[in-house]
């Protein structure tokens, strides 16, 4: 009976501590969004790499994919993979300028297998995902905080998500999404600059530019 005690106790401190790591994330996450939603606009430059080792990539073996993207609320210019994402709070403008092509859809990207886009960077952890801190580490002379976030939904392609939260700033300065067939996406923000003089029409849809008579399909 004793041990058996001993066990109880035990088992109720691991789930006490559990949900005090947890508490603990969600505040830091929750302190990270806030000071990014305050900010009036953001111009964001990244890079992205890739490993799997089952598929033979490892690091250094590609260049990284670089992008930039400016978000104002819920508004925002991506350029992502040859592509412009174009939203302007209520329609999506994906525009591919070698093709030719423009794809209009109403809203804002789905996540597609669970894959975080750089427009949802500082809120894609509000649903679905349980959190944990993780480590803490030096990198490139920046002292950073791990987050780990799991995603509830079983189905989900991603297992794991880490967040590195620069402590100085309160700003994410990479995200790493660990698939279930063990590769690793890596987003590493490269620039961030808030508040900056925005062009008016940043995220409007040029309808003369983009048109059918300058041989863009539109779909």
């Amino acid at each position: 009976m004793k041990n058996l005690g001993i066990i109880v106790i035990s088992f109720f401190i691991t789930l006490q501590v559990l949900g005090q790591n947890s508490e603990e994330a969600k505040l830091l996450l929750d302190t990270v969004a806030t000071k990014m939603e305050e900010y009036e606009n953001m111009e964001i430059k990244f890079s992205q790499t890739l490993v799997n080792d089952d598929a033979g990539i490892n690091e250094g073996d590609e260049p990284p994919i670089v992008g930039e993207i400016t978000l104002q609320q819920e508004k925002y210019n991506l350029q992502y993979l040859g592509n412009t994402f174009l939203f302007n709070g209520f329609t999506m403008y994906v525009i591919n300028e070698d093709e030719k092509e423009v794809t209009v859809s109403k809203g804002d990207i789905d996540g597609e297998d669970g894959f975080i886009y750089p427009s949802k960077l500082a809120t894609f952890y509000k649903e679905g995902y349980t959190y944990a801190m993780g480590n803490i580490k030096q990198k490139n002379g920046r002292n950073l905080q791990f987050v780990n976030l799991f995603p509830m939904n079983s189905k989900s392609n991603i297992i794991k998500v880490e967040l590195a939260i620069e402590m100085k700033t309160k700003h994410i300065y990479q995200l790493i999404q660990t698939g279930e067939n063990g590769s690793k996406t890596t987003f590493t923000i490269t620039t961030f600059k808030p508040n900056q003089k925005l062009s008016k029409s940043l995220f409007s849809f040029d309808t003369i530019k983009y048109s059918e008579k300058n041989g863009y399909s539109i779909d």
